[in-house]
């Protein structure tokens, strides 16, 4: 059994956009008995803007500094999941960043569940074309299949990985509490 060394006690849920981290995240967190934080409202509340601004004022490049700086500013909570963003592990200075300092787990669900829960969705800056207008039917699909195929390497690296698709939050919770107790014990 693998356990998490000293005050390494962070559990950090990665997956893409729509598969459900910042749903579980608390719920988990409660059933578990940890603290939960979503890096992505932590970035806001520290930026003290949205995210997409924050993508459409200074782009992507300038975003993941903000989130991997952010990060670090919670390496050293103990009993805490943490909802990362769907592109947080896609560079590798954070990836080895959350596997040095926690568990991470991948929320995984195909391009189809996830196209069902982003396309009603207007506030993902990764969702846009060159333009800056949302993405829908096949360009979206597409979007999400190029975005998925790339981050799934990282993704892939997880301790724990748990499908979200067709799957009521109750059994995911229970299924990731399984999977997650010989971290946590």
């Amino acid at each position: 059994m693998k356990h998490l060394k000293e005050n390494k006690s962070l559990i950090f849920l990665t997956g893409f956009m729509g598969s459900g981290k910042s749903t579980v995240g608390p719920i988990l967190a409660n059933t578990i008995g940890y603290h939960f934080i979503d890096l992505d409202v932590l970035i806001e509340k520290n930026e003290k803007q949205k995210i997409s601004h924050i993508f459409e004022a200074e782009g992507e490049t300038k975003f993941r500094m903000l989130e991997r700086d952010t990060l670090k500013q919670i390496l050293n909570n103990t009993a805490t999941i943490v909802s990362l963003g769907g592109g947080t592990v896609t560079n590798d200075e954070t990836l080895n960043l959350v596997k040095h300092h926690g568990v991470l787990v991948y929320l995984k669900s195909d391009v189809e569940h996830i196209y069902q829960r982003l396309k009603t969705k207007s506030d993902r800056p990764m969702l846009r074309d060159d333009d800056g207008k949302l993405l829908d039917g096949d360009n979206l699909i597409k979007k999400i299949e190029m975005l998925l195929s790339t981050r799934e390497k990282f993704y892939n690296q997880a301790d724990v990985v748990v499908t979200t698709d067709d799957k009521k939050i109750g059994y995911t919770i229970d299924e990731l509490a399984k999977k997650l107790s010989p971290y946590i014990d």
